[in-house]
């Protein structure tokens, strides 16, 4: 497997080959990275759709990737992806995946169209005091000091970020600055998270320091992530015969090692038994199930085994109006397998390093509201500035509230987010909040011990709705259906080199792990485009793709982009004026003079520098 950037490979097909008949694929893992695998496997690497079978514990496809119309519990969103024109890996597939809605369109061509005619935009990025717009909103407001904080940060090595965490290397005014709450909102990062992670998230995205305050960089689709992504997807792997054993947990992969040569010879599965964690799944989520039969599969040493290990979205559950959702944690099999097979082999990795030890003070609870008629609504449009019908991006990402002991947050897509909403009558929002260990401001309660009315009621608070509605409005004028997922901050665990498996572990004849707990050059977690990316790396090794996997986007590497960052980092500062931690400024207007006229003078204005 190779990388490469530029169009000669981007539009490139790798040579036809002739797929032997007896030859399996399995597939374990129905999520994006396990469904993207299967598109990379039959479109670039030959393989017949009926050789592969895709192994998947829940009742449907989708891993994280989920937007339901539960009958018992109605909408449910358990979070989005946000998404930029530099997932290069995520379009690479979506212009190969045909659009249900439009006749001779793909996926990519349905989403290029829907942002170029609505670019997503967000109009108030965060509030306090009730709904109140923070004043220099658009300013990151970080001083000297912490500017060189996060220089130091980005300029350490990986290597020797081992088990570091955030706070290690940040002030408390770092952590006080609109930088901070901004990002912490949007990717959401806690300070005890991943010092190596956060390093990789501000040279892969610095190309978006400019952008932080409207998160005007974004890309979204018509529908939730569900209807919009996955759907498609799999329509298109049953036309070509894909196999999809859902309710099916695979238990075990037994893997040989003969002189170094790792080879997987058998899946031991759990067939129908009911785990939980879909938003359609509400008898599980109620702790019903049953405890299914096993099965053995013979992996032969051609075949191959491709696994998405670990899973943020693993033992969900969900309350509803008057119930908060249920606090479990043993419920599903993604940490069981991978936890089963790096005790036999450390090549494997370490997942007790992100399933173990979380601290309180993290994000496990998330929230969907159908407001059901339009009392609610026009303090939104008043936030906003938009009107929540009118078919447009409303918030463009989240609008955090400052103020919030829960960091609560809000989002809201275009409206309808669900092809099945009556869109007279009924608006879905999505709620989150970054701390689990405080009680609310309007709820004295955590966050986890809320019911879904009481998780309106405070962000109805936080928005502005008189005290003496708030309880009414948030029983009668809205549905809400909370969610508890306990391992959702896992990705952002303090790690290691090496406590994630690599995507073709050393020596490994048949075997790859995909999804965000297997690791991959310079990208950053919690992306889309990191399970696609890890998929696509794993199809191309495995089968020896005579194509490029595209190379992470090169921001990071752009002189104009680390002068545009220079800008925004120091809100909008001329060079003559961005003054050094210890005094001075970073250079004099005399020294500027000498510049003039040159190619590096163009380039200093183009960044506003001066």
């Amino acid at each position: 497997m190779y990388r490469s950037n530029g169009n000669f490979e981007a539009f490139a097909r790798p040579p036809k080959r002739e797929w032997p008949g007896d030859r399996k694929v399995h597939l374990v893992g129905g999520g994006l990275a396990g469904l993207a695998a299967a598109v990379f496997l039959i479109r670039d690497g030959g393989v017949t759709g009926k050789a592969i079978t895709v192994y998947e514990e829940l009742t449907i496809p989708g891993g994280s990737c989920d937007g339901l119309l539960d009958e018992h519990k109605g909408f449910i969103i358990r979070g989005g992806r946000e998404m930029e024109a530099h997932f290069e890996t995520l379009w690479d597939l979506f212009r190969s995946v045909p659009s249900l809605n439009t006749p001779d369109a793909s996926v990519l061509d349905e989403m290029y169209w829907i942002h170029k005619a609505d670019p997503s935009t967000n109009p108030n990025r965060a509030i306090h005091d009730r709904g109140q717009r923070i004043e220099k909103m658009s300013d990151l407001t970080l001083t000297p000091r912490a500017v060189q904080e996060i220089l130091h940060l980005a300029l350490t090595r990986e290597e020797d970020l081992d088990d570091k965490r955030i706070d290690e290397f940040f002030g408390e005014e770092f952590f006080a600055s609109n930088f901070w709450l901004y990002w912490a909102t949007m990717f959401a990062f806690e300070p005890w998270a991943s010092a190596m992670e956060m390093r990789r998230y501000l040279l892969r995205f610095v190309h978006h320091i400019a952008a932080l305050a409207d998160l005007s960089s974004l890309r979204f689709a018509q529908y939730n992530q569900y209807e919009s992504l996955i759907e498609p997807l799999v329509a298109h792997l049953r036309s070509e015969g894909v196999v999809f054993r859902n309710a099916t947990q695979v238990l075990d992969v037994l893997v040989t090692d003969a002189g170094g040569r790792k080879t997987v010879t058998e899946l031991e599965l759990l067939v129908g038994a009911t785990t939980g964690g879909t938003a359609g799944e509400a008898a599980a989520s109620a702790g019903l199930g049953n405890d299914g039969t096993t099965e053995k599969v013979a992996v032969a040493p051609e075949d191959l085994v491709i696994i998405t290990n670990g899973s943020i979205t693993e033992s969900s559950t969900f309350g509803d109006n008057d119930t908060p959702a249920p606090v479990v944690t043993d419920r599903g099999g993604a940490w069981k397998l991978w936890k089963t097979m790096a005790t036999r082999d450390r090549a494997f990795g370490y997942p007790e390093k992100f399933s173990e030890n979380i601290p309180e003070a993290n994000w496990t609870i998330s929230a969907t509201v159908t407001l059901t008629d339009d009392k609610i609504a026009p303090y939104i449009e008043k936030i906003t500035g938009r009107d929540p019908r009118g078919g447009k991006i409303i918030t463009g990402g989240p609008c955090s509230i400052k103020d919030s002991s829960w960091l609560y947050g809000f989002t809201m897509s275009r409206q309808p987010h669900f092809a099945a909403q009556d869109p007279a009558r009924q608006l879905v929002v999505w709620l989150y909040g970054l701390f689990s260990d405080k009680p609310g401001d309007y709820v004295k309660k955590t966050i986890r011990e809320c019911t879904g009315a009481e998780l309106t009621a405070e962000w109805l608070y936080h928005i502005g709705v008189p005290v003496d509605q708030i309880d009414d409005l948030a029983r009668n004028s809205a549905n809400t259906v909370p969610c508890n997922m306990p391992y959702i901050s896992s990705y952002f665990m303090p790690r290691a080199l090496g406590d994630r498996p690599k995507v073709v572990p050393d020596g490994s004849q048949n075997l790859a792990f995909i999804g965000n707990f297997a690791e991959t050059e310079r990208d950053t977690v919690f992306t889309t485009e990191y399970s696609v990316r890890t998929a696509m790396e794993a199809v191309y090794t495995l089968l020896d793709v005579d194509r490029a996997v595209p190379e992470v986007f090169g921001s990071s590497f752009d002189v104009r982009v680390l002068l545009q960052a220079l800008y925004y980092l120091n809100d909008r500062k001329p060079l003559s004026e961005i003054p050094l931690p210890f005094g001075g400024k970073l250079i004099e207007k005399a020294a500027l003079k000498k510049i003039e006229g040159t190619y590096l003078d163009q380039l200093l204005q183009q960044a506003d520098l001066i």
